[in-house]
């Protein structure tokens, strides 16, 4: 604090070529690290109600970097046991963990890993084909779902490394294996979830809002500039025509037919003629089992055995593949990879995100806006 009164300036704060000044509500100021003042002065301006808290000042004296990208794609995944046999050569258990949102792009932000989940996993599986002591595969999914085009090109890398490694693979479904986690998951030779994991949602969603009469209100008008009448179809500032309403729901039921169809052909006792399995709804592990959606209910312990026994391993070690940073030290480690600066405002306008996210989703998502944890 600066003890001078309340008519002095604020103190300058220093760090990599740049300062930043800020006053505080009834004219105190205020002088802190500005990592951490940030976040602060939205909250206080948010929320205190003070009027007179000045603008925050940022004065650059250098070029800053301001890149959110992750040094961790520096170094390759490699495995990382969890436990350890008293033999060098023993065979493995293979642990590949598939956690959150489905999404083909990085997760940049603050303290995210910056990760592409699909990339993630691919090479996860690369290097899993280049390890000869891996005699089985688990997959761990905890996902509500993802985009529809992320969610296929896993489920074809995971295929295509089955086809090419011959190792049998089992899917165990934690919390969630929803939407385009359970996509995923008909990959696998064997699904189990676990006694309360959530699974289903077969189903697609794009979620589109019409904010015209809330524009209105702040007396904004959109005024596009176009050449070809739906290049902005599915836009928030106007009300959506039925022919284009008509465009988009083809497009979603062609993309619902592919997961129908995968569900068909990878789950051959499931009962196509049951529409209530397809409208999207999710069901419990005991649900599901009956309907033959997933195979068996257990623990990820217990999907761990299940691969020790096909492969006839009952000492295989069980490893994990993560970056060199990021150790884990149980089967149910996870890399954090949900970015904060879609945190740091306490605010959701549901057709802004959406224009952020403009994905068809195979996605359970009871949370509108829930297209947020993926960072964007």
């Amino acid at each position: 604090m600066n003890p001078s009164g309340s008519n002095a300036e604020p103190k300058d704060e220093t760090s990599q070529g740049v300062r930043i000044a800020v006053g505080a509500c009834a004219q105190a100021p205020i002088a802190m690290h500005w990592r951490k003042l940030i976040p602060i002065a939205i909250a206080i301006s948010l929320f205190s109600g003070c009027a007179r808290l000045p603008p925050l000042r940022v004065i650059a004296d250098a070029k800053v970097n301001a890149s959110l990208a992750s040094a961790m794609k520096e170094t390759p995944v490699q495995p990382e046991l969890i436990s350890r046999s008293a033999s060098c050569d023993a065979p493995r258990i293979a642990v590949v963990d598939v956690d959150g949102l489905l999404l083909n792009y990085d997760l940049t932000g603050l303290y995210s890993d910056g990760e592409n989940p699909v990339a993630l996993f691919r090479e996860r599986l690369d290097a899993i084909c280049a390890d000869p002591q891996v005699v089985a595969v688990v997959v761990r999914i905890n996902s509500p779902g993802g985009g529809v085009t992320a969610s296929d090109i896993m489920w074809h890398d995971l295929f295509a490394f089955k086809q090419k490694t011959k190792l049998p693979v089992i899917v165990c479904l934690l919390d969630l294996g929803a939407g385009g986690g359970y996509y995923l998951a008909t990959a696998g030779d064997h699904i189990m979830a676990h006694p309360t994991t959530i699974t289903g949602g077969i189903g697609v969603i794009l979620n589109t809002y019409n904010l015209q009469d809330t524009m209105a209100q702040f007396n904004i008008v959109g005024a596009p500039i176009k050449a070809g009448k739906n290049v902005d179809l599915g836009t928030p500032i106007k009300a959506m025509e039925d022919n284009q309403r008509n465009i988009l729901q083809t497009m979603a039921d062609e993309f619902h037919d592919r997961f129908r169809r995968n569900v068909e052909q990878r789950r051959p006792d499931v009962d196509i003629t049951n529409g209530a399995i397809f409208d999207g709804r999710v069901f419990t592990a005991e649900q599901a089992l009956e309907l033959h959606l997933i195979d068996s209910i257990g623990y990820l312990d217990d999907a761990v055995e299940m691969g020790r026994e096909i492969a006839r391993a009952p000492h295989a070690e069980i490893v994990l593949y993560h970056r060199k940073h990021d150790q884990p030290r149980s089967l149910y480690d996870v890399t954090p990879n949900v970015p904060l600066q879609g945190t740091l405002l306490p605010l959701s306008i549901p057709g802004v995100d959406r224009s952020k996210l403009p994905s068809f989703l195979y996605l359970w998502q009871p949370d509108p806006t829930m297209e947020k944890l993926g960072g964007r």
